[in-house]
């Protein structure tokens, strides 16, 4: 292909083909969405971006949906669209929109009251079942994995006596500050874009590749790291999956330079009844999950193991008396607790991920195939009941390879044209969630809707 011929190319697309396809696309969706873009010009004066949250003014549509209702995996728009909900609030409702066990817990409690900072029976009951969950370990409860992630770390910290946590290039913990890094030229740097950073970050952090073993026993060997935080699968860019020893690699470098493993889960809970885990049998000092941990209503949970606790107890009795700089108000109230008692009970069931995983096999099929009969160069990566397809070649092996495979203005045309075809996706990535409660049905309509969308991409 000459010089001329890879300019007009994208992702094996044409370029004037797909920017056809999207003016297209974008041109639907406003037509028929009259009452939502009515709702949003109506609302939007006092919210700034004209969104309560300025995400929502990021996804690749002309303007936001504006919903009426969700319920399983289904999802109504103002304009009365029924859509096959596969971002399923990019995780929050992973298990599907308001189990009916969750919406009989937050019924009953609300009865007894909201919010009284003290523990509730329910409270009590959680910890046994996040243990049989998870593992044993000693469990303290936040509102948002970002809190999680950010109150693991001071543990971290206040243990080994050192400053800096290792993350890696490309990662995705939350809003936590501290994580809020990337590699420039092999340097750790504060990332591009950040508002308002009033600290250096490099002073707390350390970057590294993913799956760059050398590269962590590298930083690990300068002696200030209290931990490194890793999710077991990068999910926040495109998919990363880790290679053979990787993992485990982390956990024996851990050890040797004096440093803990937090496994950050809340996106890769996925992976079954255990996370990531408990599936492949990890075995980190701390562990934090988030998002649909309680069914959709806003809980993460942060972990330690009983010898880590053991040494969190003797610090925390030989400090100053004074405020930790760890919890709020409204952490460990009790609507959390029915919600998390009930999903942990009665909705994220072994049977339950069985049933996650088959319907994610299926789609991650029916994906691969609708690519390989188009002859793109592109790959399917899944993580149990979560699938991705990535328009480069695979598989990726870093943060670095990975956003160099990104393709906004293919993401976004595909992601455009399953929506107007009944298929909800999630916004900044090409990911999808098969819950317990999503139908065969609603699968093999995503994988015919991405046949026709690609098709029509291809000039077919």
């Amino acid at each position: 292909m000459s010089q001329r011929q890879d300019e007009r190319m994208v992702a094996g697309l044409d370029r004037k083909v797909l920017t056809t396809f999207a003016l297209r696309e974008a041109e639907r969706y406003t037509q028929s969405r009259p009452q939502c873009r009515a709702a949003l010009d109506a609302g939007a004066g006092p919210w700034l971006a004209g969104v309560p949250m300025h995400w929502m003014r990021d996804w690749p549509s002309p303007f936001p949906l504006v919903v009426k209702s969700a319920r399983d995996a289904v999802l109504t728009d103002l304009d009365g669209h029924r859509l096959d909900d596969f971002c399923l609030g990019d995780t929050g409702s992973m298990f599907g929109h308001s189990p009916k066990p969750v919406r009989r817990a937050i019924r009953r409690q609300a009865r007894h009251g909201l919010t009284y900072m003290l523990p509730s029976k329910a409270a009590l009951n959680a910890g046994a079942l996040l243990q049989k969950r998870f593992g044993a370990f000693i469990w303290q409860v936040t509102l948002s994995a970002t809190d999680a992630n950010r109150h693991a770390l001071r543990v971290a910290r206040a243990v080994t006596g050192r400053r800096k946590v290792l993350v890696f290039n490309g990662c995705y913990h939350g809003t936590l500050e501290d994580t809020m890094v990337e590699l420039v030229d092999g340097r750790t740097e504060a990332r591009a874009g950040l508002v308002g950073q009033g600290f250096d970050l490099r002073t707390g952090a350390v970057c590294v590749e993913f799956n760059d073993l050398a590269g962590v026993e590298a930083a690990l060997a300068a002696g200030d790291v209290a931990a490194i935080l890793t999710e077991p699968v990068m999910t926040n860019s495109c998919m990363v999956l880790p290679e053979a020893g990787f993992l485990d690699g982390l956990r024996q470098l851990a050890d040797r330079h004096g440093a803990l493993l937090i496994i950050d889960e809340t996106h890769t809970q996925s992976s079954g009844p255990g996370g990531y885990t408990g599936v492949h049998g990890l075995k980190p000092d701390m562990f934090v999950i988030g998002k649909c941990v309680a069914g959709g209503m806003p809980t993460a949970l942060w972990g330690m193991t009983d010898a880590l606790a053991a040494r969190f107890r003797a610090y925390d009795a030989a400090r100053p008396s004074g405020h930790s700089g760890m919890g709020t108000t409204l952490a460990g109230n009790p609507m959390q607790f029915a919600c998390l008692e009930a999903t942990m009970a009665e909705v994220a069931t072994a049977e339950a991920f069985a049933a996650m995983d088959k319907g994610a096999a299926r789609l991650e099929k029916g994906l691969s195939e609708v690519i390989a009969a188009a002859g793109l160069p592109w790959h399917v990566v899944r993580v149990g009941a979560r699938v991705e397809f990535i328009c480069a070649p695979g598989p990726l092996r870093n943060g670095t390879e990975a956003a160099a495979a990104h393709q906004p203005p293919v993401e976004a045309a595909v992601h455009l044209g399953l929506l107007n075809r009944g298929c909800l996706i999630a916004p900044f990535h090409n990911m999808m969630l098969v819950s317990p409660v999503t139908q065969t049905g609603q699968i093999d309509r995503l994988v015919a809707a991405f046949s026709e969308v690609v098709a029509e991409l291809k000039g077919n």
